[in-house]
């Protein structure tokens, strides 16, 4: 048994985008536009928000999702690597959009190795897994005719390669999603058993602009 150190997930945030377009029409319900004090956004799009409309937004996130639906229209893009027993459970938001790496395409195009995947132990069984499914994908390299037979081969090595690929296998995905989403995120997964849920609300806290403030926004007592 070998320790590897857990991979956990990785994150890399590409931009987040239209705050102060998010604000502006919040005010539209009250036509309150000229209360704003936020500063307009630079060339890259970033803003600093005033204290009346940070005011604002904050009395609005708190009165629920109906009041706070300005969130939505704060986009993030981020690329996201994790494993596939916890994007599983990712899946189950509704709000976000997805462009990951393919195991149809891709899953035999090389050898894989211990840091394809999310093992916290290296274990005798786990290096097995890795022959094992490194032996099939030497059997689907191993025949590339265009015959009948050819093919229902690789089909078959295929079907039980991927079928056996452990789920802890490290998937690459794209994600788009909004504050919104993320809120909801956080507050329902930041304590969950999956140190993968933490590391990632950890990351949306002390990621995102002015994440702690509308995010992670709670009601004092």
């Amino acid at each position: 048994m070998g320790l590897r150190g857990a991979f956990m997930i990785k994150m890399k945030l590409h931009g987040t985008y239209n705050i102060y377009y998010a604000i502006l029409g919040m005010r539209n319900p009250m036509n309150s536009w000229h209360l704003m004090d936020s500063s307009k956004p630079d060339e890259a799009g970033n803003c600093t928000l005033g204290e009346k409309d940070l005011n604002l937004a904050q009395r609005l996130t708190l009165a629920g999702n109906e009041h706070g639906k300005f969130l939505r229209f704060i986009t993030v893009c981020f690329d996201l690597t994790a494993p596939l027993y916890w994007w599983k459970e990712f899946d189950t938001y509704k709000f976000v959009e997805k462009n990951s790496t393919s195991t149809m395409h891709k899953l035999t195009s090389r050898e894989l190795a211990p840091h394809d995947f999310s093992f916290d132990t290296l274990t005798d069984y786990r290096n097995d897994q890795i022959r094992h499914l490194n032996d099939l994908i030497k059997a689907y390299k191993s025949r590339e005719g265009d015959s009948e037979e050819d093919n229902a081969y690789r089909k078959a090595i295929f079907r039980e390669l991927v079928q056996d690929l452990p789920s802890a296998f490290l998937q690459k995905r794209t994600v788009i999603t909004n504050y919104a989403e993320l809120r909801n995120i956080y507050f329902q997964r930041r304590y969950h058993k999956l140190d993968e849920w933490r590391e990632f609300c950890d990351w949306i806290k002390e990621t995102l602009p002015y994440a702690e403030e509308l995010i992670c926004l709670e009601k004092k007592e």
